[in-house]
Parts: structure tokens; sequence; C-alpha cells
């Protein structure tokens, strides 16, 4: 590897970290939220062509920076059609097995998956279940977390089995000062403005935002304020 000077390797490491953020929000939440076995895999191979470029400098730094945006373009582009097709989807990111049905274990669905009665029987206790026979179905999803139905007699009591019907919230509990700084898009979202804030930070003895630590209004459009 030739001689690189401390200014290339700051400018090269500045592109590839703008490079890279570019790519994550090109990429979209996916990688994150529906963390499948692609999406890891993809994930950590991004991130290892990145440190590469930055570590590994070399002259063909250019080379590795195409490298890098045709390996995102590609993740964008299966996924885009895994959306479209559920046959490509399937094969890239499996199918949820049931791996327990009426308290019962499918052995069959074990083997299959690759997960042993440890693994099964951890997963379960984090469910606060610690018998198997409690649950109607255990399903393995495709990211490898697992779904449990309780059968009914061991279900907790819902409003709807007293014959209750519940109200729908006036608000979405919403954060409007964070840190002694108002979101103002956030107060918008809810409906509310400036003079219903101040009167309601009076309310709680606050004359300025700036001694706010915290401040949301609640689901029944109350305000709660943590000072510093």
């Amino acid at each position: 590897m030739k001689d690189v000077s401390y200014l290339q390797i700051a400018m090269e490491t500045a592109i590839t970290f703008f490079v890279l953020l570019a790519m994550t929000r090109f990429l979209g939440k996916k990688q994150l939220s529906q963390l499948t076995f692609f999406n890891y895999v993809t994930g950590i191979t991004i991130g290892s062509i990145a440190a590469n470029m930055i570590v590994l400098s070399t002259k063909d730094y250019m080379k590795d920076l195409l490298s890098l945006v045709i390996w995102c373009v590609l993740t964008t582009l299966i996924s885009y059609i895994s959306l479209k097709s559920g046959t490509i989807r399937m094969i890239l990111d499996g199918q949820p097995t049931i791996v327990i049905k009426h308290g019962r274990i499918d052995r069959k669905a074990l083997k299959r998956t690759g997960v042993n009665i440890d693994d099964l029987t951890m997963m379960i206790r984090q469910y606060q279940v610690f018998s198997i026979d409690e649950i109607d179905f255990a399903i393995l999803e495709p990211n490898g977390t697992l779904s449990i139905l309780k059968k009914p007699q061991f279900q907790g009591t819902q409003k709807i089995d007293m014959n209750i019907t519940p109200k729908a919230p006036p608000f979405l509990p919403t954060e409007i000062i964070s840190d002694g700084k108002l979101l103002k898009r956030n107060l918008l979202e809810v409906g509310k403005n400036r003079e219903w804030l101040k009167k309601e930070l009076s309310k709680a003895a606050v004359e300025n935002i700036e001694e706010v630590f915290y401040a949301e209004i609640q689901a029944d459009g109350q305000l709660f304020v943590q000072k510093y």
C-alpha cells in the first residue's frame, strides 16, 4: 500500500461517511425494523465495505466507493422486487413456521428451522410463559422472533370480555419540549399553539421554555412538565 497523506485519509473518510449516510437513508428503515437474514447480511457487508475503504486507503478508492454504491442499489432493487413478488420475498426472507400447535411442540418444524428445544423454551420465557401447555400456537417469524398465542383460558381479561367499550384517547402522547427547546412541529401536529402552551406552563409555575427539561402532551390533553 502506498503512502497516504493524512489529508487524503480525512477527505476519503468524510466522503465515505456522507455517502454511507445518503445510502442508509436511501435504503429506508427496513434494515432495522424488519431485520431478516438477508437484511442482516447486507447491512454487515455495507459496513465492512465502508470500513475497508477508510482503513485500507488505496489508489482504488473510487472503485471501492463505486462498489459500495452498487451494493446499496442492488439491495434496494432486490427489496423492491421482493415487495412486488411473493415468491422472491419467500426465497429471501423465508416463511413463518408454526413450532407449537395446541400445546404440543412440532419436532419436524424445529428440525427444519434449526432451533433446538432449549432455544425455544428460552424464547417462550421472554413472554413470561413457563409452560408450553399454556400455548395454543407459537410461530417462529422470518426475522427469528417468536409470536405466541395463548390458549383462551390463559389469556388476560380484556375490556370486551366485560362488555366495556373503551373510548379512544383524544391525543397521542407527544413530546413538546426537549432539553429547553420547543418542538414547533409537534405542537402544531396536536393542534395546539404557543398561547395554549404558555398558559399550561404557567400552571406549572414555568415562565420560560428554557426552564423545562422535558414536556409532553398526554393522552387526556394535559401537559406533563419536568423542570431541570
